[in-house]
């Protein structure tokens, strides 16, 4: 009898385990706090970059502030082909939204209103040309047909091996810690206001810093690769500033030339 009732309680032991080893669901967690998700782009944001900002033009002064001349060219790795496209460009065109595309849009003399449109994409708007980019954070998401003057921007937070991280995630404020940006699906554009092009084929990176100067002031700086196999003999890299302005009362978008 004692035999039955052992051999009986090892079979329902065993059962037991069977059942909850099928249904991990019914598993019991035992000590510590219950799992948490992960931390959202917008709460992992280990720098901030929403606000208003103001491009400040201390480098390429001739090629920013004012349209150049046609065949105005100088710096940019250009091959052959790209020298014929740039040369058919003709003052008409001044003003024209190809100017304006992601290439290029951060070397405008303009302004920058950042928000947070969700918690995993942000908004960057621009008063010159009046474009909008989106940067998103979470890649599962499908980019939508086509080719446009922005393109499709893939974004994610770069912070120091070992800065910030709690639990397995990157959290909070991370000094040296910098947004990166992918950019693909372009339609052709323009590098420089007179012509210069990029091709539909065109990929930019880009890293986001902040840093705050001596005097308090905030800034944020574009680093800008440009990669275009059919134009470009070689990577065309440029950085772009922008001081923080404490409100909008400045910002005055006006559009671009569509033909």
């Amino acid at each position: 009898m004692r035999i039955t009732r052992c051999l009986t309680g090892v079979a329902g032991l065993a059962f037991g385990l069977a059942l909850l080893s099928a249904h991990p669901v019914a598993q019991v967690r035992v000590g510590g706090p219950p799992p948490q998700p992960p931390p959202t782009p917008r709460d992992a944001a280990p720098i901030d970059v929403t606000g208003y900002w103001v491009s400040i033009v201390n480098e390429d002064y001739r090629w920013r502030m004012v349209t150049p001349p046609k065949g105005d060219y100088a710096s940019v790795p250009l091959n052959d082909e790209g020298k014929k496209v740039a040369d058919t460009w003709d003052l008409s065109k001044d003003g024209q939204c190809e100017a304006y595309g992601a290439a290029a849009l951060m070397r405008m003399p303009t302004r920058l209103h950042i928000t947070w449109e969700s918690n995993a994409v942000l908004s960057i708007e621009t008063d010159a040309g009046r474009q909008t980019r989106r940067l998103v954070f979470d890649r599962s998401v499908r980019p939508p047909a086509g080719r446009t003057l922005q393109g499709w921007s893939l974004a994610a937070w770069e912070r120091p091996a070992g800065a910030g991280r709690g639990r397995g995630e990157a959290r909070g404020p991370a000094p040296g810690a910098n947004l990166k940006v992918i950019t693909t699906q372009l339609r052709p554009g323009w590098l420089r206001r007179n012509g210069v092009p990029y091709s539909e084929d065109t990929v930019v990176t880009e890293y986001i810093d902040r840093f705050q100067a001596p005097n308090g002031d905030e800034w944020l700086v574009f680093t800008t690769l440009v990669n275009d196999p059919r134009y470009l003999n070689q990577e065309f890299v440029t950085s772009s500033h922008f001081k923080k302005e404490p409100d909008g009362s400045k910002w005055s978008p006006f559009p671009c030339k569509t033909t």
